[in-house]
């Protein structure tokens, strides 16, 4: 399902949500993805501080329900205030019976060092008489990611919340930059299916989105891309719906299964090339993100 969050509005974003998968399990999906912060989306925005669900909180009891409605396996990751004090990017799986495992994304991307700290844990969840993969959005552009999932998983659940370059003169520069990006992120998630050896279920975020930019003192605007899409174990696209069709979903027949990846991860640490405006920003909002999180969540 792709999702046009209300940043920092969980009731809003919880019914959005169920509304979207009602849709999908009254069509018959036995694996509904939900996209990453499906409650909150994500941005710069304090508000966020304040919007850390519990493990068995609002979040939780969507996904269960979900699945217990639907026979399905359901998906999605919300930030967690986690029993040892600290707020974690947590990936649930639910399946009929109830939460079948968890995943912590491994390192916030950008300014998500605000808001959480990262995991450790390899993302395999044994789901019965298949394995899932759980990885979100930047996990899927980095080899680390592949070594862990690859042939290990039947299928991967991902999801993302991908922004875009912001459009600052210079304008051709920043529009060079911002293709660039939208390719990317719709590759990484189609071609991660090759590095795994699995199907690949990602869903995303669409829409607007406006925030500050931490050290910076213009805001960023801009909107989230990346593509809800659905892939065969080959890396095959099955169904997509664009950033640019907006909130919906989208369905197709998968086999579930895992086989001999076409690709092998480069040596390194990215599958992709991130680009000028993204390697900035990886660095400098992390080193801002981590202060910000020390001083504004982990204190309270």
């Amino acid at each position: 399902m792709q999702l046009e969050a209300v940043l920092a509005d969980v009731d809003a974003n919880l019914a959005a949500c169920e509304r979207l998968a009602t849709r999908a399990g009254e069509a018959g999906a036995k694996i509904i993805a939900l996209p990453e912060f499906f409650p909150t989306g994500i941005g710069f925005d304090e508000r966020l501080a304040n919007t850390a669900l519990p493990i068995d909180g609002a979040a939780t009891a969507l996904l269960t329900s979900l699945a217990a409605k639907y026979g399905a396996l359901v998906g999605g990751s919300f930030m967690c205030a986690d029993t040892d004090g600290h707020v974690r990017n947590k990936y649930l799986l639910a399946g009929p019976d109830g939460v079948i495992g968890a995943h912590d994304k491994d390192l916030p991307t950008m300014w998500e060092n605000a808001f959480y700290v990262g995991g450790d844990d390899d993302g395999v969840l044994n789901a019965g008489t298949h394995t899932v993969g759980a990885a979100m959005c930047w996990e899927l552009m980095r080899t680390q990611t592949a070594h862990r999932l690859r042939e290990r998983v039947d299928v991967v659940m991902a999801g993302s919340g991908w922004w875009s370059v912001p459009q600052w003169a210079p304008r051709s520069l920043f529009r060079r930059w911002e293709s660039d990006n939208e390719t990317t992120a719709r590759a990484a998630a189609a071609t991660f299916a090759r590095h795994v050896g699995a199907p690949v279920v990602h869903a995303a975020h669409a829409g607007a989105l406006e925030c500050a930019m931490p050290w910076m003192p213009m805001r960023y605007r801009g909107h989230f891309e990346g593509a809800t899409l659905i892939t065969d174990a080959d890396g095959t696209v099955l169904a997509e719906r664009s950033w640019r069709d907006g909130e919906g979903v989208v369905s197709a027949d998968v086999t579930l299964g895992r086989k001999q990846p076409a690709l092998v991860p480069p040596r390194g640490f990215w599958l992709h090339r991130r680009g000028p405006m993204a390697t900035t920003a990886w660095n400098y909002q992390r080193w801002h993100g981590r202060r910000w999180y020390r001083d504004n969540i982990r204190a309270s």
